[in-house]
């Protein structure tokens, strides 16, 4: 089953305490792609500049990921430069240039339009609303914001909210969108926003699950938040793509299951947590592209042991 994700392709520029590199292949979509290739089919739908070569087209190509909607255009690729050397938790931007990415215009390949899942990631919610609209066959469609869009643009945001099954934002993000301090409050104000499902991610402490009345037609699960943990690192080299990598790996595993219930959705979080950790273990995507499936599952049975209680 094939998921088609619409988002940034960039270029970073990163330091922290491990080190720096300069220009290297990023954006929201890219780290979403990656670790999503490993479990289903992906299409990717943004825009690239003439920076962008056949060596990051590659990149792609070599786990399987369709470029088709992958838009070339005159000029330079979305670019952001940014370090952790403060905080491993929160970027500190220097330069943010969007470049092509400033008229970006999403459009949807015929050959993407039987998709069964949809993922918009971090973009003007305009844009993500013009793709949901395009695509109204998919069956599963999750979703990623951040502070600008919840403060600056929260009208169109949530028009997008509205339609989503699944949201995967942060603790901030989730108070924020809500307007509440208490992250059980915020989290039940934000799926009376829409979503049927809110993931809510923690960095470094895991993520937590919310559910409304109608997810999975089970309305247990809405007295019920579900946690995962995140797997204790002895190093943390570059946090950039942990909560992309994070949103493939759990949109992924649900996509390649053929029903989604609260346990493929429970096991779903843990992979997702998975592929965050192995991001977050190299520069930019290098982690990425030369994991196996036997990595990843072995990494999953360590979360499981994790959480394990044997009386």
């Amino acid at each position: 089953m094939a998921i088609t994700v619409v988002g940034s392709v960039a270029f970073d520029s990163v330091e922290t305490p491990s080190g720096r590199y300069d220009r290297r292949l990023a954006g929201a979509a890219t780290y979403f792609s990656l670790a999503a290739s490993y479990f289903t089919d992906v299409r990717v739908i943004g825009v690239v500049g003439e920076d962008f070569t056949a060596r990051e087209e590659a990149v792609f190509h070599a786990r399987g990921v369709d470029t088709q909607g992958i838009e070339r255009a005159a000029g330079k690729s979305f670019f952001w430069q940014g370090s952790y050397l403060e905080n491993l938790n929160e970027a500190k931007t220097h330069v943010t240039e969007l470049n092509v990415f400033a008229t970006f215009e999403p459009k949807i390949p015929e050959s993407y339009k039987d998709s069964e899942f949809l993922f918009l990631a971090n973009i003007d919610p305009v844009l993500q609303k013009r793709v949901l609209d395009g695509m109204p066959q998919v069956k599963l469609v999750g979703g990623d914001t951040m502070n600008y869009w919840i403060n600056d643009h929260r009208e169109n945001l949530l028009k997008v909210l509205a339609g989503l099954d699944v949201l995967l934002i942060n603790d901030t993000e989730t108070k924020l969108l809500a307007g509440h301090r208490n992250p059980v409050k915020a989290a039940h104000d934000v799926l009376g926003l829409g979503p049927k499902a809110l993931v809510v991610k923690h960095g470094e402490f895991g993520a937590t699950a919310y559910f409304s009345r109608d997810a999975f037609g089970d309305a247990a699960l809405a007295t019920h938040p579900f946690r995962a943990p995140a797997l204790p690192l002895a190093e943390v080299v570059d946090p950039t793509g942990a909560g992309d990598s994070f949103a493939g790996g759990f949109f992924g595993y649900i996509a390649s299951q053929p029903q989604l219930t609260p346990a493929v959705f429970k096991r779903a979080i843990f992979y997702g947590s998975v592929m965050g950790s192995f991001a977050v273990e190299r520069f930019a995507t290098a982690r990425l592209e030369e994991l196996t499936r036997d990595e990843i599952e072995e990494r999953f049975q360590l979360f499981r042991e994790l959480t394990h209680l044997d009386d």
